[in-house]
């Protein structure tokens, strides 16, 4: 990922709701570097509520889902701005389209994401209960698929968790295909994301996903920033 032409980002992300691009600030702090004509900004919960059409636009296309989950999603992530600790980044072209997102908040007892990954780490290995201490949930990460392949879903993720207070990340993805290794796979285990559950059936899923986790801060790039490849 080259992040030799990236454009910087005034010092207060604007309200991810408003549309409008952030004015040039000579002198002002970059939130991240981004692939070229792209910037990356702060979500605010109203933010993503105001936007979350577009937001979850990104989510099925990055999914392969179909338009219809748009509607059967939107509740849930309306939910979410209210947790505790939430926090969000966008990505957005030289239009002010949105081509990624991401999100998360501090995991906690009684949430439906924490006791199903606790059910399974109980029935598999209660070794990696630790995990469940103190960590924030990566809930969703997505970038459509125009703009993958150029990094951007690592500066998106590496602005999510700049600064969080937790010991730790966790998140939950589709199980590796060995023949075919997804993006993220590539992904989260570039950036030392390790096994915390595999094959895990979450209710009313079919699919096995894996859950990985890692300690927080994530690492420098090491590289610097022409180091990634992909995301």
């Amino acid at each position: 990922m080259s992040c030799a032409h990236a454009r910087s980002v005034r010092r207060r992300a604007p309200d991810f709701g408003r549309r409008r691009p952030a004015p040039a600030s000579p002198g002002g702090r970059a939130v991240t570097a981004a692939p070229p004509r792209l910037r990356v900004v702060r979500f605010t919960p109203m933010g993503l509520t105001d936007r979350l059409s577009d937001a979850l636009g990104v989510y099925v296309a990055a999914m392969g889902y179909p338009r219809a989950a748009i509607r059967q999603r939107a509740p849930l992530w309306r939910e979410h701005t209210h947790r505790p600790g939430w926090r969000g980044v966008g990505a957005l072209d030289e239009r002010d389209t949105l081509v990624g997102l991401g999100y998360g908040y501090v995991g906690a007892r009684g949430q439906w994401w924490h006791e199903e990954v606790r059910r399974g780490l109980l029935s598999t290995d209660p070794r990696g209960l630790h995990w469940l201490a103190d960590y924030f949930e990566l809930t969703e990460l997505h970038v459509l698929p125009r703009a993958q392949g150029g990094g951007l879903g690592e500066h998106l993720l590496r602005t999510l968790l700049e600064g969080c207070d937790r010991g730790s990340v966790l998140l939950s993805t589709p199980e590796l295909d060995p023949a075919n290794p997804a993006r993220a796979w590539r992904l989260y285990r570039r950036l030392g994301f390790v096994d915390v559950l595999r094959e895990h059936r979450f209710v009313g899923d079919p699919r096995p996903f894996a859950v990985l986790g890692r300690a927080l801060p994530l690492p420098a790039p090491s590289g610097g920033p022409g180091s990634a490849d992909s995301g």
